[in-house]
């Protein structure tokens, strides 16, 4: 099946659950519900596949002439799944087994039960799974209606395959839940697109990844996608996160396992200000969303913190405590670049100047960090309509660019202004094309978003800027000269010195000015008197609608 069509199959059966399962809900809030739905498709997944290797090894085992107790004895060894890299699902907590139990008025004592199971025989998950299906209270039938459902979904291809669709459909119910859940879900998912142009502007090849802040695990999901995109394994990025939510936290760590994704997300969850789990990592790439704005960050426990490189920041606001948090973990500069991070912040970080913020932006940008800064457009985010930007610091941007084979960008930085980019997919949330698996990506297997699409337009003027080679199949006669040039309304390179003469504001609409605008090829000696008779004719038009509404408004008094 083809890479687009397999998508398509499996985001039609996720939305076909999400609906039915949508119905079962009730009473439930979506908090909730995103717990019981995950942990039960976690389960379904690990189920069908510990049953897909059983196959696999019954048929090998049979060819070689071994059947009764012996084959019996070595299908229930727990070597032969795990040296597969398969969870060792133990009898109780098989799919099948729950299922036939599914009607018994005690069927989430059971999944508890399983649930404990599995993590008792899988040390690696051990108190990283929904394990409250009891005290949740839902009626038993919903509970079976709900694992019937599931029961549809099958996860017995082949592994990668299953994993893709499980991917897949947990990432459409992650999207799903946090539009439910309104500002509270934006705590763990971060929009596909966003996360698609940080990975792809950072381009994590090789190395340490971390997000201190990481939710669901979505950056560490598409930055394993890029690295296999471009052709590279798994084993070529080591990934170190936290998060503070413990429910959050629980589902990272699914989201990661059904991706046979390893991470060190620390032993247990904690806030990254006042328990920083990784002290001493120093990170090759930091790709985070942090949450914007946060008054209670426990500011005044923290003002000789040795983070604070730029200067304390603000008790009121956390934005310039995260993003100089992210730069105590860059890796130093070391002849190819250093650390880079690319994150999400609002848009005040660019302008504020209130507790010192302002003097916090302008040495951070003296000291050469600033690489490129991106305005978004207007309704991104599912759950907050702040205006955002991404940011992306270096540590080293000689190093950085001169190990692309690029050129020697040191006291510059890159202004894109993205705010008329994307497209509605609803009436209320936009995307950004070439974040997707659709038809705005190449279909010749680099996994590169085409030049056209906005993801595309972004990350191209980007490594154009930093001097990276054209990629291979970049057709000059198609797409134009592979060659950085300032455009204006989009992109504008500027000098430290330059900033300076602007306060040291990031906002990137000072910078790049205004686009264009084509000319209609009207004289103005004949468009003023046209457009000042068009605004006559408008004054005389609300004149009489307002004649007409006072004229009502009497009758309605006079009737009275």
């Amino acid at each position: 099946m083809a890479s687009s069509e397999a998508n398509n199959t499996d985001l039609a059966r996720a939305e076909i659950l999400w609906k039915s399962a949508d119905t079962l809900r009730g009473q439930i809030d979506a908090a909730e519900y995103k717990h019981v739905v995950l942990g039960l498709l976690f389960l379904k997944y690990i189920s069908d596949s510990f049953e897909a290797r059983r196959d696999e090894l019954k048929a090998e085992l049979e060819a070689d002439g071994i059947n009764g107790l012996q084959l019996e004895s070595l299908l229930e060894s727990r070597d032969e799944y795990t040296a597969e890299r398969v969870f060792w699902v133990p009898p109780e907590a098989r799919w099948q087994n729950l299922q036939n139990q599914a009607a018994r008025a005690n069927i989430a004592t059971l999944i508890d039960d399983a649930i404990l199971a599995v993590e008792r025989d899988n040390p690696g998950l051990k108190g990283k799974l929904p394990r409250d299906y009891a005290r949740r209270g839902i009626a038993p039938e919903k509970t079976k209606g709900l694992i019937d459902l599931i029961a549809n979904i099958g996860f017995k291809d082949d592994r990668a395959r299953a994993r893709d669709t499980l991917g897949r459909v947990y990432e459409y119910f992650l999207g799903n839940f946090a539009k439910a859940e309104g500002k509270l879900g934006g705590e763990f998912f971060t929009p596909r697109c966003i996360v698609r142009l940080l990975v792809e502007m950072l381009e994590p090849y090789e190395g340490r990844v971390y997000d201190p802040c990481c939710g669901s695990a979505g950056m560490f999901v598409q930055s394993e996608r890029f690295v296999e995109a471009h052709g590279g394994q798994k084993t070529d990025i080591s990934i170190f996160g936290q998060e503070s939510n413990p429910t959050t936290w629980r589902l990272a760590h699914m989201n990661l396992a059904i991706r046979g994704i390893e991470a060190n997300l620390g032993a247990q969850p904690a806030d990254s200000f006042l328990r920083n789990l990784h002290p001493d990592l120093k990170a090759d790439y930091i790709l985070a969303n942090p949450p914007f704005n946060i008054s209670d960050w426990s500011g005044n426990l923290l003002a000789d913190d040795v983070r604070w490189r730029f200067r304390t920041p603000p008790v009121g606001n956390a934005n310039f405590a995260w993003i100089q948090h992210f730069i105590h973990h860059l890796a130093p500069p070391n002849g190819r670049g250093g650390g880079v991070a690319g994150f999400v912040m609002a848009n005040g970080s660019l302008s504020s100047g209130a507790g010192g913020e302002g003097e916090i932006r302008q040495r951070i940008v003296e000291a050469d960090l600033v690489e490129c800064i991106v305005a978004l457009p207007a309704q991104l985010f599912l759950t907050t309509g702040i205006p955002a930007c991404l940011w992306f610091l270096t540590r080293d941007k000689t190093g950085r660019n001169l190990k692309h084979g690029g050129r020697n960008r040191g006291s510059e930085t890159l202004f894109i202004d993205a705010r008329k980019l994307g497209t509605m997919q609803t009436r209320t949330l936009r995307v950004l094309t070439g974040g997707d698996d659709g038809e705005s990506k190449l279909a010749d297997g680099t996994g590169d978003p085409k030049p056209d699409s906005d993801i595309g337009r972004i990350i191209y003027a980007y490594r154009q800027w930093r001097g990276e080679p054209a990629p291979a199949w970049w057709d000059e006669a198609q797409h134009g000269a592979w060659a950085y040039r300032d455009i204006l309304g989009f992109c504008k390179a500027e000098m430290i010195a330059g900033i300076g003469k602007h306060g040291f504001v990031l906002t990137p609409g000072r910078y790049v000015g205004a686009e264009a605008q084509e000319d209609d090829g009207e004289p103005f000696a004949e468009k003023y008197p046209r457009l000042l008779a068009e605004l006559e004719q408008s004054f005389g038009e609300g004149e009489r609608l307002m004649a007409v509404v006072r004229e009502r408004l009497k009758a309605v008094g006079d009737a009275e």
